[in-house]
């Protein structure tokens, strides 16, 4: 089932919000291509799109927190890091095994799990602290 953008999952700063929807965008063509079986084909893509993707957005939110004195950007910070390292955990073991069908099951569950909590709660509460403070 494809995940939908909704403006409840909004920051309210447009450069964060922009970067989530190609998110969201992206991990609907991993899930289009896995209802057509082709799933395995595009995997390769998705993984140089995530690994460029979250060094350059996490940079953005950093850059956010930074400028702004942002409260919780340690623990948020943290959060980045987990992702990163799961992130580079998965690319490795697509390279190591090639076992592109596991790649696809794990980008999804952590992709999901990432839109739920980090982005529904995480990253939203930044957006409100941003609010106060742009």
């Amino acid at each position: 089932m494809p995940i939908e953008w909704t403006e409840n999952l909004a920051t309210g700063v447009k450069e964060i919000d922009d970067q989530h929807k190609e998110l969201f965008k992206r991990i609907n063509e991993l899930h289009d291509a896995c209802t057509q079986g082709k799933g395995r084909e595009i995997i390769d893509k998705v993984m140089l799109f995530l690994s460029d993707y979250v060094i350059h957005h996490f940079g953005t939110e950093e850059r956010f927190m930074d400028r702004y004195n942002y409260p919780e950007s340690k623990s948020h910070k943290a959060q980045h890091e987990i992702f990163l390292k799961k992130c580079s955990d998965l690319k490795m073991e697509l390279e190591m095994s090639g076992k592109r069908l596991i790649a696809v099951i794990g980008v999804i569950q952590l992709l999901g799990d990432w839109l739920t909590n980090h982005i529904g709660k995480v990253d939203k509460a930044l957006g409100t602290f941003l609010k106060t403070e742009i």
